[in-house]
């Protein structure tokens, strides 16, 4: 026994090469007879809801392009980042170069403590890292019109 091909058109309604008045009657008494067969589409009225899918808004508002909001950098975020690891407030920032060269400069002198020497640097590139995080935070309001 073969079906016809059913066909959707863009209102939504299925067109099944069958009689439409058995289809309207079908859908009237709720029998699902022409929802039933296979390789046609199930009407609107008689679709089962799934339990994944998310309920959409048919006139949901669109979002309209208009500008957008540049929120200002924290400049004290920027030194608490790069206390705990220097060179991260200036990453953080947007200043990703200059942040991995205190970074490495850092971890250079971790390796030349062996030596003593590393101290002051371990020191320098400590407060540099801090001072760079402040700083990098209000260059990079400044560069985008943000009083800070």
């Amino acid at each position: 026994m073969e079906y016809p091909q059913s066909r959707i058109d863009h209102s939504g309604q299925s067109d099944s090469g069958g009689s439409q008045a058995q289809e309207r009657e079908d859908r009237s008494t709720g029998s699902g007879a022409a929802a039933c067969r296979p390789g046609q589409a199930v009407p609107r009225a008689h679709a089962t809801p799934q339990a994944h899918a998310t309920p959409q808004a048919h006139n949901a508002p669109q979002a309209h392009a208009g500008p957008q909001i540049v929120l200002p950098k924290n400049p004290a975020l920027g030194v608490i980042l790069s206390f705990f690891i220097p060179g991260l407030g200036s990453i953080v920032n947007g200043d990703v170069g200059r942040g991995a060269i205190i970074l490495g400069v850092y971890a250079v002198g971790w390796i030349l403590t062996l030596v003593l020497i590393g101290i002051p640097i371990l020191i320098g590139a400590f407060i540099w890292g801090m001072a760079d995080g402040y700083l990098s935070a209000q260059r990079w309001n400044q560069a985008h019109g943000i009083v800070s």
